[in-house]
C-alpha cells in the first residue's frame, strides 16, 4: 500500500466529489487525470506554494492552476463543496454548533484607524524641539 502524502486526497474522498466534476469529452489534448489535478490544487491552497512550484507528480502547473481557475469561475467547486455538505450531513458527520460565528471586539488605538498625527504621540509625551544652535537659512 502506497503512503498517502499530505494534501492528496484518499480513494474514498475522491469518489465522494468524482461526479460533481466535469466529464473528460475526449477532444483536443489529452487531458490530466482530475484526481492528480484536484491533489495538485489541494497542494497549492495547503501549502501556500506558488503555482510554478508544483511538484511534476500533479502534473503540469499550468494545467493544475487553469483548472482551478475555470472550476472556480463556472462554479464547479463550489457544487462539488455542496455536494460533500449535504452527504456528510445526511450521514450526521457535520456538528453544525460547532460552526457558529464568535466574535470578540478590541479596540484599537486611533492612530491604527489613520487618526491625526497629533494624537498618537498621547497626552504626557512631550514635544520635541529643534535646537537654538539649528537655525533655518
Amino acid at each position: 500500500m502506497a503512503r498517502r502524502r499530505r494534501y492528496e486526497l484518499t480513494d474514498e474522498q475522491f469518489e465522494r466529489i468524482e461526479e460533481a466534476l466535469p466529464e473528460v469529452d475526449g477532444r483536443g489534448r489529452p487531458y490530466e487525470d482530475h484526481r492528480k489535478v484536484v491533489n495538485g490544487i489541494f497542494r497549492v491552497d495547503g501549502s501556500g506554494a506558488p503555482w510554478r512550484d508544483l511538484p511534476e507528480r500533479y502534473g503540469s502547473w499550468w494545467a493544475a492552476h487553469d483548472r482551478f481557475r475555470r472550476w472556480a469561475e463556472d462554479g464547479t467547486l463550489q457544487s462539488a463543496a455542496r455536494k460533500l455538505q449535504g452527504e456528510l450531513d445526511a450521514e450526521g458527520r457535520i456538528d453544525w454548533e460547532q460552526l457558529g460565528a464568535h466574535s470578540t471586539t478590541v479596540r484599537a488605538s486611533r492612530s491604527a484607524a489613520g487618526g491625526p498625527w497629533a494624537l498618537k504621540r498621547g497626552p504626557n509625551r512631550p514635544r520635541r524641539r529643534r535646537s537654538k544652535s539649528c537655525s533655518r537659512i
